[in-house]
């Protein structure tokens, strides 16, 4: 099973850089399988460390890949990091085995500390459907744009019926990346 979070980690100039990722869990442990090159791999490598964050405000997702700060951070509790100021809980995580690939390695996380800073109220599907949305935006060049287009319009149903304030200007900086990176891939807008 696969859970959307916010991975934040710092570089060796205290830099810190936040990205959705997609996580596992393995007993106490936390997998994360960045592409290569990422700045998140990078940065873990180099400070054995990340924080992980669970939040229900689905602008940080939009945010982080279309380079909109939609957040604002806090310093972890035990480690050189930091953490998401509205984050629901975080998780200070520490690099304790990778497994290389030539894609995708496994950064294989112990838990050094977990908080909760606010009750979780439960997803809507507005919500949902931008988490699916960011996910599709993230991986453009891998995927065809028929079926990016296809399943946007099918996950248009749930932000019409569902979808809030919050969850629409997500929905609107993600359309506007996939709009964008289409135009400049065939020359011509999609509205």
């Amino acid at each position: 099973m696969i859970f959307e979070t916010i991975i934040s980690s710092v570089n060796s100039q205290g830099e810190v850089h936040v990205a959705p990722f997609g996580i596992q869990r393995q007993g106490d442990r936390v997998i994360i399988s960045p592409y290569k090159p990422s700045l998140t791999l990078t940065n873990m490598l180099a400070s054995q460390h990340a924080v992980m964050n669970l939040t229900d405000d689905v602008r940080v997702f939009a945010g982080a890949l279309t380079n909109r700060q939609a957040w604002q951070l806090l310093p972890a509790d035990t480690i050189a990091g930091f953490r998401l100021a509205n984050s629901l809980a975080h998780e200070e995580l520490k690099l304790v085995e990778v497994h290389d690939d030539a894609v995708r390695p496994q950064l294989c996380m112990q838990v050094l500390h977990k908080a909760q800073h606010q009750a979780f109220a439960g997803f809507n599907r507005a919500q949902a459907a931008v988490i699916e949305l960011a996910v599709l935006a993230s991986r453009l060049p891998r995927l065809t744009q028929d079926k990016v287009l296809t399943e946007m319009q099918y996950l248009q149903i749930a932000m019409d019926k569902t979808a809030g304030e919050r969850e629409w200007q997500a929905w609107g900086w993600l359309s506007e990346k996939i709009e964008n990176y289409y135009a400049a891939q065939t020359g011509q807008n999609l509205a």
